[in-house]
C-alpha cells in the first residue's frame, strides 16, 4: 500500500494520479501498486511538481516495515544506523544548504574544528546505537503445535537471561495441550504426548511465571513476529495482561548486516558465525536455539560495533 501527498502541484498532476490511486482528500492519494509503477509515478512527480511538494509513504519489507520518500521540502530523510528517519529544518543548516547551493565559500571555521564535530557527531551516534540494542535481555524460543497462531497451542518455552552479555538464569517449562502432538512435530521438536502428560504444566501458570522472569527486560528471538503472535494470543487465552516488551528481532538484523545470503534461517546463520549449538540429548530443542541465537546475537553486535 501506498500513500501519497501533493501540496501546491498543479492540477493536471493530480489529475494523472487518479488513474492509479484514490484521492480521499485534496492531494492526499491511497491505492496498491506494484514498485515498477510506483516508481514511475514518483518520477512522474519530481519532473512535474514545479515548486509544489511531494511525501510518498509506502510498505515494504525492512525493519520498519516502511519506506518513503520527499521532494520540494525542507525536512530531509536521512539514514540512522540502518533506520529511515527524518531531519527537521534547522536555520543553520538551511542557510548552509542556501551557501552551498549559491556556491560561496562557508567561512569561520577551521579543519580542527570541523574535525571536532565530527567526532562529538560519531560519539552521540555511537551513544544512540549502543541505546538500541541492550546488553541486558531475555532471549526466547517457542515450540508450538504448528505454524496458526489462532489455532495451535505452545507446548514449551525457553528462555535465557542475559545481564552485562553474560547469561545469569533460564526458563524452562512445558505446557499442557488439549489436542494431541503429531508426528511431524514430534519429529521437530521431540516433544510428546506423553512428555506433556509428564511435565507439561498449565498454560496461565507458566505465563504467569515467564512474566515474573522477563521483567521489564528486551526479547531477543529469531523471526520475533511468530513468538509474538503466540504469546499475544496465549495471554488473552490464559487472562494475563499482554506482554508488551521491547523485542529485537536476529533475523531482521541478520538481513541488514548480512546481504547476499541465501536464507537467514537461524540454523545457516550459525555455520556462518561457526556457532557450535548444544546437541546433548537432554537439553531440550528450545533451549539450544535460545543459546544460539544469544550467540548470533552478540555476533551482530560485534558487527555492529565494528569489532573483529
Amino acid at each position: 500500500m501506498i500513500v501519497l501527498q501533493l501540496t501546491d502541484c498543479p492540477i493536471g498532476l493530480r489529475g494523472e494520479l487518479t488513474k492509479w490511486l484514490f484521492e480521499i482528500s485534496a492531494g492526499v492519494f491511497v491505492g496498491q501498486v506494484s514498485a515498477r509503477v510506483r516508481d514511475k509515478l514518483w518520477m512522474r512527480i519530481t519532473e512535474t511538481r514545479r515548486s509544489g511538494r511531494a511525501v510518498l509513504v509506502y510498505s515494504t519489507n525492512n525493519e520498519q516495515k516502511l519506506d518513503f520518500k520527499i521532494c520540494g521540502e525542507t525536512w530531509e530523510p536521512i539514514d540512522f544506523d540502518g533506520l529511515k528517519l527524518v531531519l527537521r529544518p534547522n536555520a543553520a543548516r538551511l542557510n548552509k544548504s542556501r551557501e552551498l547551493a549559491s556556491g560561496e565559500t562557508l567561512q569561520g571555521f577551521s579543519e580542527a574544528a570541523k574535525h571536532r564535530a565530527a567526532k562529538r557527531f560519531s560519539s552521540a551516534n555511537a551513544s544512540k546505537r549502543d541505546a538500541r540494542y541492550p546488553t541486558s535481555y531475555v532471549v526466547l524460543d517457542l515450540e508450538t503445535t504448528g505454524l496458526n497462531s489462532d489455532r495451535n497451542e505452545i507446548i514449551e518455552i525457553g528462555a535465557i537471561k542475559v545481564v552485562g552479555k553474560e547469561k545469569t538464569d533460564i526458563f524452562h517449562k512445558f505446557i499442557q495441550t488439549d489436542s494431541a502432538i503429531v508426528q511431524n512435530i514430534t519429529n521437530i521438536t521431540g516433544i510428546t504426548d506423553e512428555l506433556l502428560q509428564a511435565q507439561g504444566q498449565p498454560l496461565g501458570e507458566v505465563l504467569s511465571d515467564f512474566v515474573k522472569f522477563l521483567g521489564e527486560l528486551a526479547i531477543v528471538a529469531h523471526n520475533i513476529d511468530f513468538d509474538r503472535k503466540f504469546l499475544q494470543n496465549a495471554c488473552v487465552k490464559s487472562g494475563i495482561e499482554r506482554i508488551n516488551n521491547r523485542c529485537i528481532d536476529t533475523l531482521v538484523l541478520s538481513r541488514r548486516l548480512l546481504k547476499g545470503r541465501s536464507d537467514y534461517k537461524l540454523g545457516t546463520l550459525a555455520k556462518h558465525f561457526d556457532i557450535s549449538s548444544v546437541e546433548n540429548a537432554k537439553i531440550c530443542k528450545s533451549m539450544r536455539d535460545c543459546d544460539v541465537t544469544y550467540l548470533l546475537y552478540e555476533k551482530l553486535m560485534n558487527l555492529i560495533e565494528g569489532e573483529k
